[in-house]
């Protein structure tokens, strides 16, 4: 009995220290980090949200608290069964996963300000950026030696890279990105799909003959290593020159080739990437973040992410071994309770569905800020969008974009006609900048490759 007793003092001293660090700490984000009563009250109020949200929309899925009000944890029914084992050690994945929703909301929304398609503007504008960059986006770049031809590098890039950005944030209202779950058959989204402003597909999914699962529309097909080898298969899959073919990883001899001698109708790019930390990997969150910075808003459509699954399927071919596909739904739900996308799938065949417990933008506008302070981000909290530009760089001229949308048109007197672009891996999550009406000025903050 006195050992149960002493078991209970121990027990309830120490949730008692527990609670008292959680406030020390609380207080202290406030005080050292400069966070408003305003910009906490958001993160909580993110933080309870998206509980709501994920235990009315997320089919079984529970968000639990985290240590903070930036840390929470998706966890599966007890009785979801995972299929994906890691390839590396062969254990099979887990039911719960821990993601930053300071850190994905952070993220997001500098995408949405951002280009995400390389250009000469921004090769040109980092330091020594055809040296410690360039070669880097060209298959078999050690060969080339850092680009020390630099004629050459450009001859090898030039196929795929324009002067400046084909596309500007808000240049879309409607998009849709379409995967290549096996879901999509049983369903019957077609139309619905074709009634987007721009749908982007993934890799070398057909269109003919699935036309009444996926729809016949196609403006952006995304491509990983593999599909971009096939380039000339994969152009044959919509209409001749159609469809715009993004490149998410280099451009090689054998792309070039097929390009200039096939020859390719269709405009080839390569695209550049924000740093995702902990989330879900794939060609999926690229497509979604290609989507993010062109559109006002993304629906997604053929992506396993309902409960029961047995295998990892795709429509068009035999059942295989894919992403880890409880890790994808947790972080597509992820981004579906902080409003980035909606989720369509035979559970949620609903196109009228709503999402509830959504936050509003101004809730969204104020955690934004307190993320990037908790995060420690170049220009933390600032509201100027063009905080964060930690290079700046006159354009050569002025980018001519042809019949854009208002809310394109706003975006850019908003950002006061700069171009934003991510910079790849830098830990201050900063950005670069060109702009037409500036002093040449490079500034450099902590940044690396």
């Amino acid at each position: 009995m006195r050992l149960l007793h002493l078991a209970f003092i121990v027990a309830l001293a120490s949730g008692v220290a527990a609670i008292l660090i959680y406030i020390t700490g609380v207080s202290n984000l406030n005080g050292t980090l400069n966070i408003s009563d305003e910009e906490m009250e958001a993160l909580q109020s993110l933080q309870s949200g998206f509980q709501k949200c994920v235990r009315a929309n997320g089919l079984g899925l529970q968000a639990i608290n985290g240590r903070d009000y930036c840390k929470v944890t998706l966890q599966f029914p007890s009785d979801t069964i995972p299929k994906w084992k890691d390839p590396k050690t062969g254990n099979v994945e887990g039911l719960s996963f821990e993601f930053n929703l300071c850190e994905a909301v952070a993220t997001w929304e500098q995408v949405r300000n951002s280009t995400t398609i390389l250009t000469k503007e921004f090769i040109d504008a980092l330091p020594n950026g055809w040296k410690d960059y360039a070669w880097r986006r060209i298959n078999k770049g050690i060969l080339l030696n850092n680009c020390a031809n630099k004629t050459l590098c450009m001859e090898k890039l030039s196929l795929v890279l324009p002067e400046t950005p084909p596309y500007v944030p808000h240049q879309f209202k409607r998009c849709a990105v379409i995967g290549n779950s096996g879901d999509l058959l049983k369903t019957k989204f077609g139309k619905e799909i074709d009634d987007y402003d721009a749908v982007l597909r993934e890799n070398g999914a057909p269109i003919q003959n699935y036309t009444e699962h996926v729809g016949h529309k196609s403006t952006f097909r995304l491509l990983n290593r593999g599909s971009a080898k096939a380039l000339d298969k994969v152009a044959e899959l919509y209409e001749a020159g159609k469809e715009v073919l993004l490149v998410k990883t280099t451009i090689h001899d054998i792309m070039n080739k097929m390009i200039r001698e096939v020859p390719i109708l269709n405009r080839v790019y390569l695209m550049l990437g924000a740093s995702f930390g902990s989330a879900a990997k794939g060609t999926g969150l690229k497509a979604l973040e290609f989507a993010l910075s062109v559109c006002d808003t993304v629906d997604m459509y053929g992506f396993t992410v309902d409960p029961g699954y047995k295998e990892w399927t795709r429509y068009f071919s035999e059942s295989r071994q894919g992403h880890t596909p409880l890790q994808g739904r947790a972080y597509y739900q992820m981004m579906e309770c902080l409003g980035l996308i909606k989720i369509h799938s035979p559970m949620r065949a609903d196109p009228n569905r709503v999402v509830k417990w959504v936050p509003s933008q101004s809730t969204i506008t104020a955690a934004r800020r307190a993320s990037e302070k908790m995060l420690r981000w170049v220009a933390a909290g600032s509201d100027d969008p063009l905080a964060s530009c930690s290079i700046i760089k006159k354009k050569l001229q002025k980018s001519q974009y042809p019949s854009l949308r208002k809310a394109a048109v706003d975006h850019q007197k908003y950002v006061k006609e700069t171009t934003m672009y991510p910079l790849e891996h830098s830990p201050g999550h900063s950005q670069l900048c060109t702009h037409t009406s500036i002093d040449l000025t490079i500034y450099s903050v902590g940044w690396h490759f």
